[in-house]
């Protein structure tokens, strides 16, 4: 189990799948949504959700301001376990809260989606490679509101994201034990100082 940290639906419960996802432990995600509301990248934000897992990260973002979400989860066990972790907390924000699931693949979702999204979270498998990692950021890129923060997730040791060809440009990084977390924007946006 883990929980949400903060916002109107902070400390709900939420299950975490039992294989084949890895949670983003509460301190990375203390750590980034702390980062994430200093930059203004979260309330009112229309939030995409890519390798959902739990859906944790979305879900935090809606208890803390987010305007809606979408959840892309392909393992029908996992995406379940979303859609039961989005009904807790739409109890604790008292019926409201628009978030919807989405079973199937990353690259299927994104073939078809219409955006645009203003706060993207990637933590890909371990086992996705670099190449459909950057594939997945090329499709995404034309999603992306003018103003959009995409945060990446990968193990430590993992080749660091290929943004540029993505069209988008580092904002940040940072390490903490083993997981790894890269914030960009479109490569058109201002620079971060003007946010």
């Amino acid at each position: 189990m883990t929980r949400i940290i903060a916002g109107a639906a902070g400390g709900t419960r939420l299950e975490v799948p039992g294989q084949g996802t890895r949670p983003t432990s509460d301190r990375v995600r203390e750590s980034l949504f702390g980062a994430l509301t200093s930059m203004g990248a979260i309330e009112g934000a229309r939030v995409l959700d890519l390798y959902a897992g739990s859906g944790a990260l979305a879900l935090e973002a809606l208890s803390r301001g987010a305007r809606g979400a979408v959840l892309v989860e392909r393992g029908r066990p996992a995406a379940s376990i979303v859609r039961r972790n989005i009904a807790a907390v739409r109890k604790a924000l008292g019926g409201a809260l628009d978030a919807t699931v989405q079973e199937g693949s990353v690259r299927s979702f994104l073939d078809r989606a219409t955006g645009p999204f203003d706060l993207v979270f990637t933590d890909p498998p371990y086992d996705l490679s670099d190449a459909e990692m950057t594939a997945d950021l090329v499709t995404l890129a034309p999603l992306l509101s003018a103003d959009a923060v995409v945060v990446v997730e990968r193990a430590k040791r993992s080749t660091p994201p290929d943004l540029p060809a993505a069209g988008l440009a580092l904002i940040r990084e940072k390490v903490y034990g083993d997981t790894a977390l890269w914030w960009a924007e479109p490569a058109q946006a201002s620079a971060p100082a003007s946010r």
